[in-house]
């Protein structure tokens, strides 16, 4: 018993000092993962004098997915620098409202501004311990698409009538957009496979309208399969 416990122990070992590739070598990590995000500056909706009310919608965030890969090169046991590619869905979005007038009633859900980009995150990761890392760089964004959707509902006697709507608005918003990342990564111990959280600091305004200042704010949360190449 003594004998397979230490048999165990030097493969954890071994796996452990894995965790971190040597220095002047490249490594490949195909990631998966989602996002959270908002746009500063952006004012809480206001609908005018509907049905009588003044309808005022508070913001919230935006939960989107994230697909890509990065590819990183060891300088030193404590340096590395990375390049990546990614699609990411973010944007903002507005709390659900309802107006009732007796039987009657509107709602409305998931109002939000989805914009997808390809993301090309170039930074430096700097390892605190093996396999505990944190990193900055620069992040170049290009607009893939941007709409403005939203789901309704509306009763009006006996009558019931749901829809779905959306509206382009690529043309209104800036092709290129760049941000600060700022974030964590760790690879887990016995295996290859990194988790990274960062968050993306967006410096352009996304708005072609120069008289307002809408920047992205995103959070990003991957799981990554790290392996040489």
């Amino acid at each position: 018993m003594k004998k397979l416990m230490m048999i165990a122990a030097m493969m954890v070992a071994t796996l452990s000092a894995s965790a971190q590739f040597e220095p002047g070598t490249w490594s490949l990590q195909p990631k998966l993962g989602g996002t959270i995000s908002k746009v500063s500056n952006m004012p809480r909706l206001n609908l005018g004098d509907l049905f009588g009310d003044n309808i005022d919608i508070d913001r919230s965030f935006y939960v989107g997915g994230l697909i890509g890969g990065e590819a990183e090169y060891q300088v030193s046991n404590v340096f590395s620098a990375a390049a990546g590619l990614n699609f990411a869905m973010q944007g903002c979005q507005w709390e659900d409202f309802e107006i009732k007038r007796g039987n009657d009633y509107a709602k409305v859900k998931d109002l939000q501004m989805e914009l997808t980009y390809l993301n090309v995150p170039i930074v430096a990761n700097f390892y605190l311990f093996k396999g505990f890392a944190i990193k900055t760089g620069v992040q170049l964004s290009f607009l893939l698409s941007a709409e403005i959707k939203a789901s309704s509902e509306t009763k009006t006697g006996e009558l019931t009538k749901k829809s779905d709507g959306s509206q382009d608005i690529k043309d209104n918003c800036n092709k290129f957009d760049v941000a600060i990342p700022i974030g964590i990564s760790y690879q887990v111990p016995t295996v290859p496979i990194y988790i990274d959280g960062r968050y993306n600091l967006g410096l352009t305004n996304i708005n072609k309208d120069g008289d307002t200042n809408y920047k992205n704010q995103v959070f990003q949360l991957t799981v990554g399969y790290k392996f040489a190449l």
